[in-house]
């Protein structure tokens, strides 16, 4: 069984940010990319849990690549590349590591929220929904059983959190300030007819 990639410190590249599963890198000479690299890392619930998995990262990757593919007609993503030899000469000798965990990707700003789309009440919506049939601004039906569907797919947007830090459910009305009314609804639009 190969090694697990803990974290990544590649020469010639400047690491930009260091998340809860990818680190980032600035690629000298191009100011518009990132190299986006998938570690072995585990987060769950908002922690990054200490024994990592073994070619995690190399999945994650791949299920990013399944998804940008499928959608990519609908939604547009930031992706370049996924073949380390399309990368900038400066990646190649960390060809080894970058070999299906990374990806080369356009620089943009990401929406500063998370979009959350559920069809079934569960996990914590569930644990929100036994204290009070009102959730995240949502009157439900009482008597509702965990993993019932819903009656209408509904659209819960949360923050993103720092390492250490819980997402928190917010509002439309809050996302709407975070972001705008219009691109509130097109968030909230696209979101759900991804789902549906």
């Amino acid at each position: 069984m190969s090694e697990a990639v803990i974290q990544t410190d590649l020469d010639g590249l400047n690491l930009v940010h260091r998340g809860k599963v990818r680190d980032m890198y600035e690629i000298p000479g191009h100011d518009d990319k990132l190299l986006m690299v998938a570690t072995d890392r585990i987060s769950a619930y908002d922690v990054v849990m200490s024994d990592p998995i073994p070619g995690k990262g190399k999945v994650l990757t791949g299920l990013s690549l399944f998804w940008f593919d499928l959608l990519g007609d609908i939604v547009e993503n930031h992706l370049i590349s996924a073949e380390v030899d399309e990368y900038p000469t400066v990646c190649v000798p960390h060809r080894e590591i970058l070999a299906g965990r990374s990806m080369l990707v356009h620089k943009t700003a990401p929406l500063p929220v998370e979009c959350i789309v559920r069809g079934y009440i569960s996990g914590s919506f569930w644990s929100a929904y036994q204290k009070d049939t009102t959730v995240c601004g949502f009157e439900l039906p009482a008597g509702m059983k965990e993993s019932d569907r819903f009656p209408e797919t509904l659209f819960t947007p949360s923050t993103k959190a720092d390492i250490g830090d819980h997402d928190e459910n917010i509002s439309i009305e809050r996302l709407e300030e975070i972001v705008g009314v219009d691109r509130a609804a097109e968030i909230a639009s696209t979101s759900v007819g991804l789902y549906q």
